[in-house]
């Protein structure tokens, strides 16, 4: 809104001094004709203004080769018509005379008007074409790796990223967006001790990935200011390259999947790896804590599991043998209940 505000303010002030201009030229302009051109120059300007917003290098740089290409061909025709000898414009010598520059005038202003819209045009088109004029993304994307994934700030600062790199199992080219490592670098400079030692795993895991030969990761400098917040940047980075969001974002996961962006969640990954519990099986493990319901033990699998026991709460450091009621999947993770063998 302040944006606006300024534009408008701007635009307002210019008319005036145009205006003042006009009033003190010595025209004989009427009060009413002068402040309607300066309304209408505020307007030309406001428009101008938003028109520029849109209008972007490339676009300007694409229009002036299609307009130099039009007006050398259009100079071309021209010369081409004049260098005809005056038999070719019939009648007497002095006819062809009078005949030819209006007809060669008619002909150049035509063909002026079609080859610089026909240049506009074509080089628009092939514009995306050219290595000169396509985005740095796109320009890797169609040299390099096939498939891509924008790689989100939480399965960087997760860690487990880095490790699934160097098995291996990663053979797309990994897109790290600029404002990606800023948000990283901010949480790395938080004041509170908690999310700055986060903000540096981070960073240690994103050299330790850059270092993998096995590992192709490219630094994109594309940003969207239109948005505000990282996850909306990151969907519509995705959409633009075609490519995939890695993350472990349960919010940024749905908000993927809601606009049609294909997602690879490391929490996903990480539950399919994990092994089969069917009810019925035993297992063997230490009660750590109690659980939320009254006498309920918790103790968790080597992968981290939380496995809740009824009746467990009196037994909280001991090692015992339960056997698996239900298994509960949850987006976050697995749950297992048990009871007391």
């Amino acid at each position: 809104m302040k944006r606006y505000l300024i534009r408008a303010a701007t635009a307002i002030f210019l008319a005036a001094i145009a205006s003042v201009i006009l009033s003190r030229s010595g025209l004989e302009l009427r009060t009413g004709i002068v402040i309607i051109i300066g309304v209408l120059l505020a307007g030309a300007i406001l428009a101008l203004q938003a028109g520029a917003e849109k209008f972007s290098v490339k676009s300007f740089s694409v229009m002036m080769i299609g307009l130099v290409i039009g007006v050398i061909m259009s100079f071309l025709v021209k010369a081409i018509l004049s260098g005809l000898p005056n038999a070719t414009w019939g009648g007497t010598e002095e006819q062809a005379q009078k005949v030819a520059p209006t007809f060669i005038n008619w002909a150049w202003g035509i063909s002026l008007i079609l080859f610089t819209y026909l240049g506009v045009v074509v080089a628009n088109r092939g514009a995306s074409q050219l290595s000169l004029f396509a985005p740095a993304d796109q320009v890797r994307s169609e040299t390099k790796a096939p498939h891509q994934v924008v790689v989100d700030t939480s399965v960087i600062i997760d860690g487990r990223l880095a490790d699934i790199c160097s098995t291996g199992f990663v053979d797309e080219q990994l897109i790290i967006p600029r404002f990606v490592l800023k948000e990283l670098q901010a949480i790395a400079d938080s004041s509170d001790p908690l999310k700055r030692a986060r903000g540096r795993r981070g960073l240690d895991m994103l050299n330790r990935i850059q270092k993998d030969p096995n590992v192709e990761v490219v630094i994109s400098e594309s940003d969207f200011p239109e948005s505000r917040d990282v996850d909306g940047k990151l969907v519509k980075l995705a959409k633009k390259l075609d490519a995939k969001v890695f993350t472990n974002d349960y919010n940024l996961n749905k908000l993927a999947e809601f606009q049609q962006v294909s997602v690879l969640n490391i929490n996903d990954l990480a539950n399919s790896l994990k092994p089969v519990i069917l009810p019925g099986e035993l297992m063997t493990i230490r009660v750590v804590r109690e659980g939320k319901e009254p006498g309920q033990g918790v103790a968790y699998l080597d992968d981290g599991t939380m496995v809740v026991i009824n009746n467990g709460k009196d037994k909280i450091g001991q090692k015992l043998v339960v056997s698996v009621t239900s298994v509960l999947q949850k987006p976050a993770g697995r749950m297992i209940f048990a009871e007391l063998k």
